[in-house]
């Protein structure tokens, strides 16, 4: 069963942090985050922090629950810097979006699956055909599960898209108002825990599923050095996690009040690297862009490489 005390402590009923301010803040990097994977861990510890010291910088932090937001205020100023999945930075791009793609995290988010309730009858990709699917528009469930589609030989037209926010996805899937759901971890990981619930197919089966790292433009060409010191410090961090997954699981519990178990599996789904955005991640980034605007999803065509920072040889500690 879904807890609702495990959503809200997982981040599901936050969206948009309120009164954020959208002016930039000399010798402050405002980070938007999600209560999972690297940036979580970062905060706990301190790193990004003990590192701009040096510089003479701050670190504040703005809670988000999925990516789309995030993306919104980072667009808006609201913030410098934050972490997504693959699509909302497409939809942010299409819709002329101030930001960069500073680093990625390669497979980093293969933590995700399609999902189906108790008493459920279906038994392939296929047999999606017709039927009520969850997701949230313009995140990575929605590149997950037009992918899926494609691999079964159907197109987006043969189903019927819910889409929800992932505290909404979650009702509807608990009380069977829908057909599937398709969600990412920890979302996935206490779901997976609920009686009869089976997974459809995960990410890993169907697509590349990489994370990336996005900043304002304004603030990357303003204040590289900030940013290159937040990477910097953040790929100390992905070592660390990678050594030491049973002390990041027992943080992320914590954290989130996700219950250890679940917190276990996503941790363990999780590939702990930061790394500059190379051709192929660039390419595979393009590939999902290409495949939203075929099928109408964006309203125009975007190229990924336009919007790919190219790091200053900067002093950062």
């Amino acid at each position: 069963m879904l807890h609702r005390r495990h959503l809200i402590a997982a981040g599901l009923a936050t969206a948009l942090a309120p009164r954020l301010s959208r002016a930039a803040e000399p010798g402050v990097l405002r980070i938007g985050y999600q209560k999972n994977g690297i940036l979580a861990v970062a905060r706990e510890q301190a790193a990004i922090e003990a590192r701009l010291k040096r510089q003479g910088a701050t670190v504040r932090w703005v809670e988000f629950s999925f990516g789309p937001p995030l993306l919104e205020a980072l667009n808006l100023g609201a913030i410098d810097f934050g972490q997504t999945g693959d699509a909302p930075p497409i939809f942010a791009q299409a819709a002329g979006a101030n930001l960069v793609y500073a680093a990625a995290q390669p497979k980093g988010g293969s933590g995700a699956a399609i999902l189906l309730p108790k008493g459920s009858t279906i038994g392939s990709l296929s047999e999606l055909k017709g039927k009520r699917v969850a997701f949230a528009k313009g995140s990575s469930s929605h590149n997950l599960i037009v992918a899926a589609l494609e691999k079964a030989g159907l197109t987006y037209r043969d189903i019927t898209p819910v889409l929800l926010a992932p505290a909404d996805g979650a009702a509807a899937f608990a009380g069977g108002t829908v057909d599937a759901w398709t969600v990412w971890d920890p979302y996935f990981a206490i779901a997976e825990q609920g009686e009869g619930v089976r997974v459809l197919a995960q990410a890993s089966e169907i697509t590349p599923t990489n994370n990336f790292f996005l900043a304002n433009k304004t603030f990357a060409e303003e204040q590289p050095a900030l940013l290159d010191g937040a990477l910097a410090a953040l790929g100390e961090v992905a070592v660390w996690c990678e050594a030491n997954r049973g002390s990041v699981a027992t943080s992320l519990s914590r954290i989130t009040g996700v219950p250890l178990a679940a917190t276990r599996r996503t941790v363990d789904r999780i590939r702990y690297v930061i790394a500059p955005m190379d051709e192929a991640v660039t390419a595979e980034q393009q590939r999902i862009a290409d495949r939203f605007h075929a099928l109408g999803v964006i309203p125009r065509p975007v190229r990924v490489a336009d919007i790919v920072w190219q790091p200053r040889n900067t002093n950062n500690g």
